[in-house]
């Protein structure tokens, strides 16, 4: 006891030394970075790694302490992992590396829909309703892996190879097939057709690096089959390259006319007019847009409406108008830290609020960061319910955020996305939580899988064209039996008064899925827009004196 008694002074003064050499070491290691700020964080990093009682994850901490500082800015600076900024780029610059098939899961299997056309597994001889049992002889059939895995093992880089077990309707042996992986293209345009003798309809799903050479294409293909007028379709559109709306926006305008500019505190204000070069210039243009379109969209649907190019139909945008600089790091993640925001050409902000203003306490408070998150997650419910999808009377615009547009003076808004000149509102009446069920738990995916897999020989004999397909196919009762078969099978029990209500548009998602797996996208949108509202207001406006009347009076 004694002893113990002697020793524990002098291993105390031992410990305070090493403290006090530590606490050197922190001081000048704080030194070294300029702010007041940046030495107190970098301080407490360094003790944290250096003189914490445990082991810590010093990446893990970083992370975590990057993530938090971005929470407290606003919703779009964000950071991600290099994993993570890999996924995310690969839908914007257009392509990813690997075999090249659209697949659905089924029953445990990984079932081909199509090969894409001219891709490695169509070269290899992989066909349609193949399915894929086993890559490099590991079995990914029957075995319970997820989705992700599988990719994991179809992936690749360029140029390397991958063995394929396949078994194929009417084959009773397994096949193999060597496929070399190559670059698969991601394409941003879904459909582009002419909708109307004279009018055109392009749908664009993102805003990435090939959009402006197929929208290009997509626009050279129409004029040449007679495209007078168009619809352009970006609902949905969430966005991408500022440059490639700038690029689409350009088409319709003439030389010298401001798209867009940005402007933050340390950004200076920077213009991007359009050359005038544009193939469209003249001509009916309609934008259709909703609450899901946003940034890009909203460049240039702001841009049109602003500049009375065309009128823009739909609801109300997103309202995402925050221009973000990504910030490579040292282990290839990213942080993407927003330096400005977008403003159309009449000068309208298009980011709505994010910042908690009417809640002194809230305001001040710690939890600042995570409400302003929540409030803003929960927008576009927040819309739903209060009614605004529904009607336009339900959304109220103060006078200070009103403005005009540049050559006619029609009045619009700023302060949250852009408002259309012409409101269409959702239709709730054709949704049904037996429907939603039915598509979120896969029912209606796997519907199609399989009845495509049982017929396709039979369709593709029967409708030689899509034309064919389009005027004299039926969803028949034996289709729905096995969708409603399918639904109790994965947990969504027959419910008839909401079957019969969205009977038609389950009908008609029916057939355009199988026009799309018979086809393409093209085709599948060709039969959806047969229910859409806002595709069906676009063509009566453009039919109509609307169109002009909408464009000579003041809004």
């Amino acid at each position: 006891m004694n002893r113990l008694l002697i020793l524990k002074p002098v291993r105390m003064k031992r410990i305070t030394i090493i403290l006090l050499g530590c606490m050197a070491v922190l001081s000048v290691h704080a030194q070294k970075f300029g702010s007041p700020a940046m030495q107190k964080l970098n301080t407490a990093q360094f003790a944290i790694t250096n003189l914490y009682v445990d082991s810590v994850d010093e990446n893990k901490l970083v992370d975590e302490a990057i993530i938090q500082m971005l929470a407290q800015l606003d919703p779009h600076s964000t950071y991600s992992t290099a994993e993570e900024v890999k996924k995310m780029n690969e839908p914007l610059q257009g392509n990813f590396e690997g075999i090249g098939v659209q697949f659905q899961m089924i029953e445990d299997t990984l079932l081909v829909i199509q090969p894409v056309f001219k891709g490695p597994s169509q070269k290899a001889g992989i066909l349609a309703g193949d399915r894929i049992v086993a890559v490099n002889d590991t079995a990914i059939a029957g075995v319970g892996m997820n989705t992700e895995d599988i990719m994991k093992r179809l992936k690749g880089p360029k140029g390397t190879s991958v063995n394929l077990t396949v078994m194929r309707r009417g084959t009773e042996n397994p096949l193999n097939y060597k496929v070399i992986r190559d670059k698969i293209p991601i394409h941003s345009l879904d459909a582009a057709y002419m909708i109307e003798p004279g009018i055109g309809y392009i749908k664009i799903n993102r805003f990435g690096a090939t959009t402006s050479e197929e929208f290009l294409a997509a626009m050279k293909d129409l004029k040449r089959q007679g495209m007078k007028d168009l619809i352009l379709d970006l609902q949905g559109n969430g966005g991408g390259y500022m440059k490639a709306a700038i690029d689409m926006a350009n088409e319709f305008l003439n030389e010298r006319e401001l798209i867009v500019y940005t402007e933050g505190r340390v950004a200076s204000r920077s213009d991007f007019y359009a050359v005038g070069n544009g193939g469209m210039k003249t001509g009916k243009l309609i934008v259709l847009v909703d609450e899901y379109s946003a940034s890009a969209s909203e460049i240039v649907s702001g841009a049109i409406q602003d500049l009375d190019r065309g009128l823009i139909v739909g609801r109300r945008t997103f309202g995402k108008g925050l221009v973000q600089r990504p910030i490579d790091l040292p282990d290839q993640s990213m942080i993407r830290l927003t330096v400005a925001r977008y403003y159309t050409p009449s000068g309208r902000s298009i980011q709505k609020p994010y910042e908690t203003t009417a809640d002194t306490e809230l305001a001040n408070s710690e939890s600042k960061g995570e409400e302003n998150a929540r409030r803003y997650r929960e927008d576009l419910l927040n819309r739903y319910k209060s009614g605004e999808l529904m009607s336009a009377d339900s959304i109220n615009f103060p006078d200070s955020l009103k403005s005009q547009t540049l050559k006619l003076q029609r009045t619009v808004y700023g302060g949250g996305g852009i408002m259309p000149d012409i409101f269409v509102p959702i239709d709730t009446t054709l949704f049904t939580n037996y429907h939603r069920d039915l598509a979120s738990k896969g029912a209606v995916t796997q519907t199609i899988a399989k009845y495509i897999e049982n017929n396709r020989a039979s369709l593709k004999k029967q409708y030689k064209t899509f034309d064919k397909f389009n005027s004299g196919f039926k969803v028949d009762e034996g289709l729905m039996n096995l969708l409603r078969s399918i639904g109790e099978k994965v947990g969504v029990p027959y419910n008839e008064e909401e079957y019969v209500r969205a009977l038609p548009y389950i009908q008609t998602q029916l057939k355009a899925l199988i026009a799309r797996d018979l086809w393409d996208m093209n085709e599948y949108y060709q039969v959806m827009n047969s229910t859409n509202e806002s595709v069906n207001r676009a063509l009566q406006v453009i039919k109509s004196d609307e169109y002009e009347n909408t464009l000579k009076r003041p809004s």
